[in-house]
């Protein structure tokens, strides 16, 4: 499982480290690849190659012209991209996924459980802003009373 914030950085090609804990746990779980994809926050997820296989296979199965489906499919799944580790652990972000993002220099890695989430830095502080914020809702009680059953 994923988990930890890490902040690195991006060069101007587009290329950056995945931190070495995070790394660690795709290679002793999975393999050497991620898919990266838009998400629907002004970020991006990155999923071990087999967990997106289940989510397409999980989506390929839902009526492709539900209006749901069909927008999940244009934002998700159409801006998806295999991108390989290299020998070093830096990954390489196509441009139009970085533009997404907002990623230029300075980037948070935040470890998700299955999906790991790639934020510039002051995206990642708005996130965690809003998330304080809504922090003593009911969902999230209900979520936590949920998780504890």
């Amino acid at each position: 499982m994923f988990r930890g914030v890490y902040e690195h950085q991006i060069d101007a090609k587009g290329r950056t480290s995945l931190p070495a804990r995070l790394r660690e746990t795709l290679v002793g779980a999975y393999d050497e690849r991620l898919i990266l994809t838009t998400a629907l926050d002004p970020c991006l997820h990155a999923y071990p190659v087999r967990e997106w296989e289940a989510l397409e296979t999980a989506l390929g199965r839902r009526n492709p012209m539900e209006p749901g489906v069909k927008t999940l499919m244009r934002l998700y799944v159409a801006s998806a991209q295999e991108c390989p580790l290299d020998k070093l652990g830096r990954i390489l972000i196509p441009p139009s996924l970085r533009a997404h993002a907002k990623l230029e220099k300075d980037m948070v890695w935040v470890g998700m459980v299955k999906v790991i989430e790639l934020w510039s830095r002051d995206g990642w502080a708005k996130a965690q802003e809003e998330a304080r914020a809504a922090a003593d809702s009911a969902d999230v009680a209900r979520v936590l009373a949920e998780l504890r059953q």
